[in-house]
C-alpha cells in the first residue's frame, strides 16, 4: 500500500524525524492561507499523487511541472489553482497521468546539500538494508547503473535495528563531519526503526538534505507498506487513497483476487503466482502481449471467477483470454463449471483459450467439450500461448 507524501512525512514527524512544517491544501485559497500560515518568504508548492518524478512531471497539455517554488501567496493559489484538477503525468505515471486532488504547501529550506536515502528488504540477506548516496535529487536508478560507487548499504537486523556503527560509516561515505554526524546518526537510526516498526517494503527520501546548521531535514517522504501486515496496523490502513489505485486492481483485491493492470491485449487468468509469471513469460515468447497478472488462487470458487472474467473483459484493451488452471487443490471440473457459470452471467465476447492439467482433468475437458461454448482447448502451455496469441491477432 502507497500513502502521500505528507502523510509519510506525518509518520517521519511522529517518529521524531525532521521534516519541514506544511499545510495540505485541496483548494487555491487553501493554498495561499496555508502560505501565510508558514510565515516564510518561501514555500514549496508540490503535487500529491502516488508516483515519483513529481519534480520533473508536467500537468498533461501544459508546462506546470508537478513541484514549484513560491514567493508569496499570489504564487501559491496560482501553482495550486493549475496543478489541483490536473493530470500529473511522470515517467511513473504513464501518458495518461494521475489527477492532482491535493498540494502539499511546504516552508522553503536552507539546503546545503543533497543527499539520498532508502530502505528496501534484501531477500537474499534475509534483512532491511538502509542506502544512501551522495548523488541527492537523483534518479536512483541511475545512480546504479551509472556511478554504482557513490551508493553505500548497511543491512541491519529488524530486532536490534541500525547500529552506531554502521550509521556513523554510512555518514562517513557521505562525507558527512563533527554535528552531522551525530544528527545523521539519530536520524538514520530513527527511520530504520519506522521501517520496521510499520511493516514497510519501502521507504525512501529523495532528497535528504543536510541543512545550513548541519542537520539532516528529510524534503520528501515516500512509504509503501507490506499489504499483508496492514492487518496489525489499522492506523495505517486508514491512510489508504483508493481514488490513486487502478480500479481494476482495487476491484480485484475486494474479491480476493491478485490482479495486476499491464500494457498488452492478452488477458490471463491463471491459479499460482508463479504459474501465472510462467504463461505472461511464454505468451510473450510466442509473440502476444499479456494484458494483466491475475491469480485467482488455489482455492478459487464460482463467484471469483466470474468476476475475474468481469475485470478481464471489462478492459477494451483485451482481445482475447488464456485461462490456464494447473488443478492441484483446485480440481478442473470446478474451473470448468466456473468458466461455464461466467459465460452465463457474463458472456465472452472476445476468443477464449482453456487449458487444463491436473486433478480430474479429464472430466474437466469433458465438461468443456460437452458445454456447446465456443472455447478454443489447448494440451499444454506452450500450444495455448500459440493459440491466444493467434486469436489475439486474428481479433
Amino acid at each position: 500500500m502507497k500513502i502521500h507524501e505528507h502523510q509519510a512525512k506525518q509518520l517521519f514527524r511522529d517518529a521524531g524525524i525532521a521534516v519541514p512544517n506544511g499545510v495540505v491544501a485541496r483548494t487555491p485559497d487553501e493554498a495561499a492561507d496555508a502560505f501565510a500560515k508558514l510565515g516564510g518568504p518561501v514555500a514549496v508548492v508540490k503535487a500529491q499523487v502516488h508516483a515519483g518524478g513529481r519534480g520533473k512531471g508536467k500537468i498533461k497539455g501544459t508546462e506546470q511541472r508537478g513541484v514549484e517554488l513560491v514567493k508569496s501567496a499570489d504564487d501559491a493559489r496560482r501553482v495550486a489553482a493549475a496543478l489541483l484538477g490536473g493530470d500529473l503525468v511522470t515517467i511513473q505515471t504513464g501518458p495518461d497521468g494521475q489527477t492532482v486532488n491535493q498540494v502539499l504547501v511546504e516552508a522553503g529550506c536552507d539546503i546545503a546539500r543533497e543527499l539520498y536515502l532508502g530502505i528496501v528488504v534484501d531477500r537474499a540477506a534475509g534483512k532491511p538494508v538502509l542506502m544512501v548516496s551522495t548523488e541527492g535529487g537523483m534518479d536512483i536508478e541511475k545512480v546504479a547503473e551509472e556511478t554504482p560507487h557513490l551508493i553505500h548499504t548497511a543491512a541491519f537486523d529488524p530486532d536490534a535495528g541500525l547500529q552506531a556503527y554502521q550509521s556513523r560509516k554510512l555518514a562517513w561515505r557521505l562525507g558527512l563531519e563533527g554535528a552531522a554526524v551525530r544528527s545523521a546518526d539519530k536520524f538514520m537510526r530513527a527511520i530504520c526503526k519506522l521501517f520496521v516498526d510499520c511493516d514497510c517494503s519501502l521507504a525512501e527520501i529523495n532528497p535528504l538534505v543536510v541543512t545550513g546548521d548541519v542537520q539532516l531535514m528529510a524534503l520528501d517522504a515516500k512509504i509503501n507498506f507490506d499489504d499483508n501486515a496492514l492487518f496489525r496496523h489499522p492506523n495505517l490502513a486508514e491512510l489508504r487513497d483508493k481514488s490513486e489505485e487502478d480500479a481494476n486492481e482495487l476491484r480485484a483485491g475486494e474479491a480476493g483476487l491478485s490482479y495486476v493492470q499491464l500494457e498488452g491485449n492478452i488477458g490471463c487468468l491463471v491459479n499460482g503466482a508463479g504459474l501465472a509469471m510462467s504463461t505472461m513469460d511464454i505468451v510473450k515468447l510466442h509473440g502476444g502481449q499479456p494484458a494483466n497478472f491475475l491469480d485467482v488462487g488455489g482455492g478459487a470458487n464460482k463467484d471469483q471467477v466470474t468476476e475475474a472474467f468481469r475485470i478481464l473483459l471489462g478492459d477494451k484493451n483485451v482481445k482475447a483470454v488464456l485461462v490456464n488452471i494447473f488443478g492441484g487443490i483446485m480440481q478442473c471440473t470446478t474451473i470448468a463449471n466456473a468458466v461455464l457459470a461466467a459465460y452465463k452471467e457474463v458472456g465472452f465476447n472476445v476468443p477464449l483459450v482453456v487449458r487444463l492439467e491436473g486433478t480430474e482433468v479429464e472430466e474437466g475437458r469433458k465438461i468443456l467439450a460437452e458445454s456447446g461454448v465456443d472455447i478454443i482447448t489447448a494440451d499444454g502451455l506452450t500450444d495455448a500461448a500459440k493459440k491466444v496469441v493467434a486469436a489475439a491477432t486474428a481479433a
